[in-house]
């Protein structure tokens, strides 16, 4: 059976995922919030999650379709993580670091999502 360290994009995913938790823990501990913090949690952890659902998808367009949504949900908690930064509740570099992670993820997602559809562009 693979371990997660066997596929990229399930290791990435789960590790922005992990990152993702522990700025929650610091928004709610430090920051007394709770709302936006927990929008990022949800999405953030989101992205994981369908792509392992992906990777046991029964068909190749339930693959597609559960790698769209994981796409949908980084897009989201990119989101979330400019709404942090500009509110000030994280710093510049803390938001910059989490958002070259998302942004890596969302330009792989849509990597696999256009190679598993036969785009090539």
């Amino acid at each position: 059976m693979k371990t997660k360290d066997d596929n990229v994009i399930v290791a990435k995913s789960y590790s922005f995922a992990v990152r993702c938790v522990k700025l929650y823990k610091y928004l709610s501990e430090e920051k007394q919030d709770y709302t936006i913090g927990k929008q990022l949690l949800r999405s953030g952890t989101s992205i994981g999650a369908n792509v392992k659902e992906a990777i046991r998808g029964y068909s190749k367009a339930d693959f597609t379709s559960k790698m769209s949504i994981s796409l949908k949900e980084a897009s989201e908690t990119e989101y979330w993580v400019e709404i942090l930064r500009d509110t000030g509740y994280i710093t510049e570099q803390q938001a910059d670091s989490m958002l070259n992670d998302c942004t890596e993820l969302i330009k792989m997602l849509m990597t696999i999502i256009k190679t598993s559809q036969g785009k090539n562009n």
